[in-house]
């Protein structure tokens, strides 16, 4: 089909033969296109716009032909969300919470941890109402019941968004996998230590707490000292080893104190050369080994991880390391926790663990969770993701009963014992438990079955669909000869596609001023036949139907005037032109013309002509706002500012303007041609005077003009040194020669500088205006020492003399001076206008209030290394608030960044907010829940942070690591 515009010329073309009162039905029909051809399928890649009998690619090919039921609705079966039967429930990713589930499933797995934790009191559960869902409240409860829903519950994956919300953990931030293992621990240890139970106290100790000693011997008098600890996991160094028992002796080798590192020696009471070992005393039932791959870099401030290959055993051995010999220490390898990714910022965490009871290995990742074959832990492509361009070591061979990795970050290894077979171990569930988790598999029953009810609803009526359209659509075009109607595109459009609710059909939007058809709507609307409208209207509703006899004869009749005037415009515009081109002769008569109106007087011709139309269209078939177009391009801009011809040589009083080069002289010729376009338009011959009002107003503007100037040049003589502010009276150091001083506004001196400078633009200054420096009571606002604290800025001080000139110039409202007076042992200075002291009291307290409550402002922060030397400062653009807490200000915005992040200390300096020392003119900034007003931080100010060193010292870090698990 040809494309839209040159139908719509096509519709349109016998106007250059046929006058307005020759317009026949068949002029009218050829302007609604009735008689183009309908499109066939497969020869439109869309609809034609244009072509009102164009019915393909709407919609249609989606119904034609045969359609999988599956097509009718979006709804998953809801089956795919059940479990399958003998498999393990998944934890869904909550965005960036892969490492909290990889450890649930690790801990789930553990068989005793489990059995103990059910067996921990939970009266709210226990007296749970079953007609409400049960939320848990604290951190033993979600972990209660989120072990018993992975247990027996009948969903493929659970949400633990419980559980995470009550650990208080962003789920859009990826943590510290190794610390959070720490912190879970230390934190249900505490909460388990509450119950009455002595065996539940203790779990968390039993299963994952061992015991070994630092011990420092003295080179000097061999003295040995040793100070025991516990510990719940084991980090181990991988950088530069390759197997695990590599890991593990360097972590108890002996290590020499000297330099400045030698030991503090109690016998010799000095500081000696020492050596220092870790002895392992026992080791608990589940031992978790971390290889630390995330480690600090030191040239580039920020976490690393190492990829480097590391081989572990199945069966582990620790005897060899106990210091008490003769022990049978084996362990079974049990859980591998992985890292996938080269960076330690991202990534994903995936957990592989065995099965305690059938010995089998799982991979288990989010909510999909993989069996692997015979039993044996397959690592798979697991360690290909953490291959880099640069990087493409190849991976060691592994013996029978090893495995190696460069992804794995922790190790958890189950205690072999013979008393105990695992194998055997079955973990019962409390009833309270076993009926919260029937209640909630009872709700997902319901679920699955109300979406099985939806899918079937929507397959029986995209069915029913399907047959109605396959059935109308055949009857929608209208054959030659045969009544017909219009309906909208767009609802069509809307009919077939079953994803919108279908409205009735609403015809409204396309008639014109004459309540018929507006032939410019054409292309919004389609010809279908008279049959298949009435089936539709009968089904949908709607109105008002538009027939055959809702074509306009008076529209097209318009607009076949419209379209013949502008063809004679096009001629007349060429013939103006050439004539204005010529000079007017003399003694042949001339008529003023606005410049701006020669330029667009064919566009505004137009505009002219289309006027009578556009009332009768619907904004030019365009939506409110939109203006309409004609084709025609637009000059300098004026067209929107011109409405009539001439109006831009039209003073404010309706005469001839005063401007003579905005109008120029056109012929009596093109003035008739113009005429003929423009009759209302304004008159002015070659003969007619300009604006009398306007000419006098010019006249008086320029004497007003040199009043305001010899004004001016008076003023600035009068007061020279005042204008150029030399010889200016200070009060920080008083005058000798005069005793008294004036003040004015600044505002004052800064408006009549403006003036002296332009006074041709600037109205001249009046009055002095002292009563702005003066508190509703009429006291005086500022004392003599806030003036020379700064308050001076708001003020300017006068010369006696000057104040005479000004007093003479300029209406003064209120005199405000300040005098030195002498007595007989000193002189002092005072301000002789009274001052408000409850006034001046609320300006200082708002004075403090702004310093102390502020936003977007500036605040610095500096390094600082032994309380001396500055080594870096952030934020030159700090944005903070005066009311936000103490611990929201540690964040300077670098240089560089568009947004401030108040969590950015820590990558500016590479400081770790627990090594964060802040200060503020030596005062330690400690309280959390103060806000920066409070501590003194005001705009500008410097805080000052010091960074606490790593601590080197492995009995100082262990009693450090136990004082954060005492908080």
């Amino acid at each position: 089909m040809a494309p839209r515009l040159q139908l719509e010329k096509a519709a349109w073309r016998w106007v250059d033969t046929v006058k307005p009162e020759d317009v026949t039905q068949e002029h009218i029909e050829l302007a609604y296109r009735i008689a183009v051809p309908a499109c066939k399928r497969g020869t439109c890649r869309r609809n034609c716009k244009g072509n009102p009998n164009c019915l393909v690619g709407i919609g249609e090919h989606t119904w034609l032909g045969e359609i999988d039921e599956n097509a009718f609705h979006n709804i998953d079966d809801p089956n795919s969300e059940r479990r399958d039967k003998n498999t393990f429930v998944g934890l869904t990713n909550l965005g960036a919470t892969c490492y909290v589930n990889t450890f649930l499933q690790v801990w789930f797995h553990n068989l005793e941890l489990r059995r103990m934790l059910y067996l921990c009191q939970n009266s709210r559960a226990e007296g749970h109402n079953a007609e409400s869902d049960y939320e848990p409240k604290t951190i033993c409860e979600h972990l209660q019941y989120l072990f018993a829903l992975l247990q027996n519950s009948n969903r493929r994956y659970i949400d633990p968004s419980g559980l995470v919300k009550a650990l208080g953990l962003d789920t859009g931030q990826q943590q510290d996998a190794q610390e959070f293992s720490k912190l879970f621990l230390s934190l249900l240890e505490d909460t388990l230590s509450k119950q009455k139970d002595p065996n539940l106290q203790n779990v968390i100790q039993q299963q994952f707490c061992g015991q070994f000693s630092y011990v420092t011997v003295c080179n000097q008098c061999g003295r040995s000292s040793a100070l025991p600890s516990r510990f719940y996991e084991l980090e181990l160094n991988i950088q530069g080893h390759k197997n695990l028992t590599e890991c593990i002796t360097e972590f108890l080798k002996e290590e020499k104190l000297d330099g400045d590192n030698r030991y503090f020696c109690e016998s010799c009471q000095s500081k000696q050369s020492a050596t220092r070992r870790i002895k392992l005393h026992s080791l608990p039932r589940t031992l978790n080994l971390q290889l630390m791959r995330f480690v600090f870099d030191r040239q580039s401030g920020h976490k690393k991880k190492l990829n480097t290959f590391i081989s572990f055993p199945e069966v582990l051995d620790m005897a060899p390391f106990l210091e008490a010999k003769g022990i049978s220490c084996t362990y079974e390898l049990s859980a591998v926790l992985i890292h996938r990714g080269v960076s330690a910022y991202s990534g994903h965490y995936i957990a592989h663990v065995r099965d305690a009871r059938t010995n089998d290995w799982y991979k288990f990742n989010d909510e999909e969770i993989e069996k692997m074959e015979g039993k044996k832990l397959q690592l798979g492509i697991e360690e290909d993701l953490a291959e880099t361009v640069k990087s493409q070591a190849r991976k060691p061979k592994s013996s029978k009963g090893y495995h190696c990795s460069r992804n794995a970050y922790m190790l958890v290894y189950k205690r072999q014992t013979e008393e105990e077979d695992q194998t055997q171990m079955n973990v019962e569930m409390p009833a309270f438990l076993q009926r919260l988790v029937d209640q909630d598999n009872k709700k997902f029953e319901e679920w699955c079955s109300e979406m099985a009810d939806m899918r079937k609803q929507s397959v029986d009526k995209g069915k029913a669909k399907h047959v109605e359209v396959k059935e109308l659509y055949e009857l929608l075009p209208a054959q030659e000869g045969e009544p017909y109607e219009f309906v909208p595109v767009e609802w069509l459009k809307k009919w077939l596609d079953d994803s919108t609710a279908i409205k009735a059909i609403d015809n409204s939007q396309f008639l014109c001023s004459h309540g018929k058809l507006h032939p410019d709507r054409i292309g919004e609307a389609k010809r279908i036949s008279h049959k298949a409208a009435e089936i539709l209207f009968s089904r949908y509703g709607g109105g008002p139907r538009i027939d055959r006899s809702f074509l306009c004869g008076d529209c097209v009749t318009r607009r076949c005037q419209v379209l013949r005037l502008k063809n004679q415009l096009n001629e007349d515009y060429r013939e103006v032109t050439n004539l204005a081109k010529a000079q007017l002769k003399s003694g042949d008569e001339g008529f003023w013309v606005g410049k701006a109106s020669l330029r667009q007087w064919r566009q505004l011709a137009l505009e002219q002509l289309e006027e009578e139309e556009e009332e009768t269209k619907h904004t030019n078939c365009k939506t409110n706002g939109e203006k309409p177009t004609n084709g025609l391009k637009e000059n300098d801009g004026d067209v929107d500012e011109m409405k009539t011809f001439n109006e831009d040589i039209l003073c404010c009083h309706g005469g001839l303007s005063i401007q003579e080069s905005e109008r120029r002289l056109v012929s009596a010729e093109v003035w008739s041609k113009l005429k003929v376009y423009f009759p209302n338009a304004p008159e002015f011959t070659q003969q007619q005077e300009a604006c009398q009002q306007c000419m006098r107003l010019e006249r008086e503007g320029k004497e007003n003009e040199a009043l305001n100037r010899m004004m001016a040049s008076e003023q600035k003589t009068s007061l020279l040194n005042l204008f150029h502010e030399k010889n200016r009276p200070s009060l920080q150091k008083w005058p000798q020669d005069t005793d008294i001083l004036y003040i004015v506004p600044l505002f004052f001196v800064d408006e009549w500088r403006k003036f002296i400078r332009r006074p041709a633009k600037s109205n001249p200054v009046s009055s002095v205006g002292n009563s702005i420096l003066l508190c509703p009571h009429g006291g005086f606002m500022f004392t003599y020492d806030s003036m020379l604290q700064g308050d001076a800025q708001h003020i300017a001080l006068l010369w006696p003399a000057e104040w005479e000139v000004v007093c003479r110039l300029f209406l003064v409202d209120q005199p405000i001076s300040i005098c030195r007076i002498h007595d007989a042992t000193c002189a002092y200075v005072c301000v002789l206008s009274e001052l408000c002291r409850e006034c001046r009291e609320g300006f200082i307290f708002q004075q403090q209030r702004d310093l102390r409550e502020y936003a977007q402002a500036t605040v610095y922060v500096r390094k600082v290394i032994d309380n001396k030397r500055m080594i870096k400062e952030a934020a030159p653009e700090f944005s903070m608030s005066g009311s936000e807490a103490e611990d929201e200000k540690e964040e300077p915005k670098v240089e560089g960044e568009k947004d401030p992040d108040f969590n950015q200390i820590m990558h500016a300096f590479s400081v770790a907010p627990f090594d964060q020392n802040l200060s503020i003119d030596g005062r330690c900034l400690t309280d959390d829940s103060a806000t920066l007003g409070s501590l003194g931080v005001f705009p500008e100010s410097i805080i000052c942070l010091k960074a606490d060193e790593p601590i080197a010292d492995y009995a100082a870090m262990d009693d450090a690591y136990q004082g954060k698990k005492c908080v």
